[in-house]
């Protein structure tokens, strides 16, 4: 299991464009990777999970990567972060 925290550049946080692109990336991957925020977790394949969590920006979400090819889906899940959130 490889875990990381992330915080959230985008002011509006985790918001349609940038959900849709993470769960895009995710679909990509045999991983189980959620997303958890302030105690919540949700799957990353649940753009409405995602979105409902009311992030801004400055949150701090937790990303959680467990499966056969948990380096290569965190790897991905953080670069794509990086570039949208």
């Amino acid at each position: 299991m490889i875990s990381f925290d992330y915080k959230l550049n985008d002011p509006m946080g985790f918001h349609a464009r940038p959900t849709g692109q993470l769960v895009k990336e995710a679909k990509k991957f045999e991983s189980q990777i959620n997303l958890t925020y302030r105690g919540k977790q949700v799957n990353a394949l649940r753009m409405m999970a995602i979105m409902g969590l009311g992030t801004i920006g400055g949150d701090m979400v937790t990303v959680t990567v467990e499966g056969k090819d948990e380096e290569a889906a965190a790897s991905a899940i953080k670069e794509l972060l990086e570039k949208t959130v």
